[in-house]
């Protein structure tokens, strides 16, 4: 059998000490013609192997080069070297493939993150991305192991779907339809849809909610996890046309419950990561204090990452009402000394900068903010009772988190059907078009709830990496689809 190996993260624990290992991976550097840095991508540690003089001819040792693939048979032994616990000392080499030393691009030295986006095929080799995409794994697992161990179904919503459930407009069409102009017209000149392969108009997915309510009516518990589309024209360090969602449908549940819950999972997965992922973490956190050093005092972060990580997960987060944060913003030095970009007043949809002032400057935790006004937020949400006049308010919540802003958002859902009919028609959303979905309000509504947690958010957060495109494999962002 030719895979028959020991990963490298094994191999460093020292239990195979004294034995013949085969290991497999790819050069990180070779001095010396004898000390190979092999590295297979299961830690971000590389084991030295050595090949003592005479045990390679010279046409083999000019091949061994960084990025070239090996497979190396010897024993394993203690080191007596510095960096190193254990090294192997090889009795064979053989070269699984050539690697072009002045073509390679990942050289043995610190490239740019920028550069790096430009060749993503090749930056999982590097040290920062096999640590971010090794946490981004364990966090996903994570994700499943919490809902599971609640007893909630994981539903798997539809990509394509004819609704739109946030009514933003910004979706991605699906057709098979000839965009040449050629394709069929109604009486009035609009495409024919009627004609399409779905005999409708269709789109990506901007949300797995509305269905996943569908499936709470049934199971109480679900949630899905799966990727979303945005057509936004948003080139940002926290914006992607294609990211990923994770969302919890509840039934029996009101939003204080919704907070309840999301404040538990947030912590479940940064915990997770902690136990599971303390290597990766470790190095991310050096990765990052380096970065801050290169920053003016002003604007270094508080926290390292671990000490932010544990900070979060140590700490019961604020809850706070809308209301209450835009009366914290309109008193605050940064609002009096005109230092935020977007003016404060109730009814604003907060921007970035409002609430991470909140989470960083005011509170110094994460935030819970409800009671949102409803005039910025979705037709599902539910009205809240005895609000004053002009100043209605949704059961809704985000939670902002420091450094990112809002990492979650959800509601308690409106039950009550002849309010949700009355705001559906107030926000001309076609109800004969959602009658599948009123129809959870027609046969035994109960109440319920749920949220979205935007999973690059999340993984970006627990990385500490500044910029969203560096935490998904294979970033979609305005003029910009590769691989």
């Amino acid at each position: 059998m030719f895979n028959k190996r020991t990963k490298i993260k094994a191999l460093l624990t020292g239990s195979h000490t004294g034995q013949i290992v085969t290991a497999m991976g790819w050069v990180r550097s070779f001095r010396n013609n004898q000390f190979i840095a092999l590295n297979d991508g299961s830690t971000n540690h590389n084991i030295q192997v050595v090949a003592e003089l005479g045990l390679l001819d010279d046409a083999t040792l000019k091949r061994i080069t960084t990025g070239a693939s090996l497979k190396v048979e010897g024993t394993l032994i203690e080191s007596l070297g510095k960096g190193q616990t254990v090294e192997i000392k090889a009795t064979s080499v053989e070269i699984l493939g050539d690697s072009d030393a002045e073509q390679y691009p990942l050289q043995p030295k610190k490239h740019s993150l920028e550069f790096l986006r430009e060749i993503a095929h090749l930056r999982f080799r590097t040290n920062t991305f096999s640590a971010v995409f090794r946490i981004r794994h364990a966090l996903a697992f994570a994700v499943h192991q919490f809902f599971n161990e609640k007893g909630f179904v994981y539903l798997h919503t539809p990509i394509i779907t004819s609704s739109d459930a946030e009514g933003a407009g910004e979706m991605f069409r699906v057709t098979t339809l000839p965009v040449d102009g050629s394709a069929p017209k109604t009486e009035n000149g609009d495409i024919d849809f009627s004609q399409d392969f779905f005999g409708k108009s269709t789109n990506l997915t901007v949300s797995g909610q509305l269905e996943g309510e569908l499936g709470a009516m049934a199971f109480s518990e679900i949630y899905t996890f799966g990727p979303t589309f945005r057509a936004e024209n948003s080139n940002t360090t926290r914006h992607l046309a294609e990211f990923w969602m994770i969302e919890p449908e509840m039934a029996f549940c009101d939003i204080e419950d919704n907070q309840n819950l999301a404040e538990e999972f947030i912590q479940y997965l940064i915990k997770y990561a902690m136990e599971n992922c303390a290597d990766d973490l470790a190095f991310l956190d050096q990765r990052l204090a380096e970065e801050e050093k290169q920053k003016p005092t002003n604007e270094r972060q508080e926290f390292g990452l671990i000490e932010k990580l544990k900070f979060v997960t140590d700490s019961k987060f604020e809850r706070i009402t809308y209301t209450e944060a835009i009366a914290i913003l309109l008193d605050s030095p940064a609002y009096k000394k005109k230092k935020f970009k977007y003016d404060v007043s109730w009814g604003i949809d907060m921007q970035s900068e409002h609430e991470r002032y909140l989470v960083e400057k005011h509170f110094k935790k994460p935030v819970i903010v409800t009671g949102y006004p409803a005039a910025i937020k979705a037709f599902y949400m539910r009205l809240n009772d005895g609000c004053e006049p002009g100043k209605q308010t949704v059961a809704a919540m985000d939670i902002l988190a420091p450094g990112i802003g809002e990492i979650v958002g959800g509601s308690q859902r409106e039950e009550r059907l002849d309010k949700l009919v009355a705001r559906m028609e107030e926000m001309h959303i076609p109800t004969h078009e959602m009658s599948w979905y009123l129809d959870t309000r027609r046969f035994g509504t109960v109440p319920h709830a749920g949220f979205g947690l935007g999973f690059e958010r999340m993984v970006q957060f627990v990385t500490g990496m500044g910029n969203i495109r560096d935490v998904i494999a294979f970033a979609r962002t305005p003029k910009n689809c590769e691989f």
